[in-house]
């Protein structure tokens, strides 16, 4: 019996497909939408911008912001199949935090959207979904 559900999100339609597969499949589990901040995404950042070193704080004070907007969306999107979930944002490396958040939090069933990348762009840009099906302690639904 699957009782909590996560499903990783981003800003694309295959992580809220996702979240809409969970919501019809699982809705009377407890469900979390969880977003990853990468922080490669503003410690990466070049830093220098007419000579000053870019403000790190600011930069991750604006990711964590997008991150509670992308969470919004997904409660937002869950009302349409009236469903209350839960949310949450965490820093890390993307599939390492998904898959040790499932074993942190007693998840039952990974639910993650696939971009559907194949051929070269797979091998070079590798695949999310697939680092966390291969890596997870519990059952990986990949939704297209």
């Amino acid at each position: 019996m699957v009782d909590h559900v996560l499903v990783p999100v981003d800003n694309s339609a295959q992580s809220m497909n996702a979240l809409e597969f969970a919501c019809t499949e699982f809705a009377d589990a407890t469900i979390t939408a969880l977003h990853v901040l990468d922080p490669g995404d503003f410690y990466g950042a070049t830093g220098i911008e007419g000579g000053a070193m870019a403000n790190y704080e600011e930069i991750q004070k604006h990711h964590e912001n997008r991150a509670e907007e992308l969470l919004e969306q997904a409660r937002t999107r869950a009302d349409d199949y009236d469903v209350e979930i839960e949310t949450d944002h965490v820093i890390g490396s993307i599939s390492r935090s998904i898959v040790d958040y499932a074993d942190e939090h007693g998840v039952d069933l990974i639910a993650i959207g696939s971009h559907g990348r194949t051929g070269a762009s797979r091998i070079l840009l590798g695949s999310v979904a697939e680092k966390v099906a291969r890596r997870s302690p519990v059952p990986v639904t990949i939704v297209r």
